[in-house]
């Protein structure tokens, strides 16, 4: 068997590693030397196993006592995390209809929910763009869960906003984080940090 040159050196490290414990007269050191004793004993009968094998590829999975022989399992690959992807139609036919940039649609999913179709608020807030049920009744949604329906009525609520607040974006955003009510009371965006900080990264997804 032609031996996979790292495997020697991870022998012969931990050869040495034993011999520098083997060297130490301190006796609370003979467990640690067992156990340099039991990875040499597993990776010399890997050796063996990996000669008499048929399908030998020279390579060696080294387990080890620290982690209890867990082996660490290869990445797996995932599906596209484009995210807006998978409601891309449903995004642009929402924007079509109401008239608002699908752009600060999928700004807006992206920090209400991470495109999450079935996350549920604290509060109570559902599906995509987080309508509260009463919200969404009011919007005629009745699945929030069902993510068509959910950007529907979403997108018509942000544009009622944009409507309400004379197209200005920040104010429709805190309208949309905080309720209307609030940002008229405040002549502005309240300050509210979670809706300054809400206002502010979805403005910069949106511009971005």
């Amino acid at each position: 068997m032609a031996m996979n040159v790292r495997l020697v050196q991870s022998l012969m490290q931990l050869q040495a590693m034993r011999n520098l414990y083997d060297s130490n007269p301190n006796p609370e050191k003979a467990e640690d030397t067992g156990v340099f004793s039991a990875i040499l004993a597993e990776m010399l009968g890997q050796i063996s196993n990996l000669e008499s094998s048929p399908t030998n590829d020279n390579t060696l999975s080294l387990g080890t006592p620290f982690a209890n022989n867990v082996t660490a399992k290869a990445p797996t690959t995932s599906t596209p995390t484009y995210k807006s992807q998978a409601w891309r139609s449903a995004i642009d036919e929402a924007a079509a209809k109401y008239g608002v940039d699908p752009k600060l649609i999928k700004a807006v999913i992206q920090h209400e929910s991470s495109f999450n179709p079935n996350d549920v608020s604290s509060s109570g807030a559902i599906g995509l763009m987080q309508l509260m049920p009463q919200t969404a009744r009011s919007l005629g949604v009745s699945d929030p869960f069902d993510p068509k329906q959910n950007i529907e009525g979403g997108t018509k609520y942000l544009k009622q906003l944009l409507d309400e607040f004379g197209h200005n974006e920040a104010l429709a955003l805190a309208a949309y984080n905080a309720g209307p009510a609030n940002v008229k009371k405040y002549n502005g965006i309240p300050p509210f940090p979670e809706t300054e900080r809400y206002v502010q990264k979805v403005l910069q997804t949106y511009m971005s």
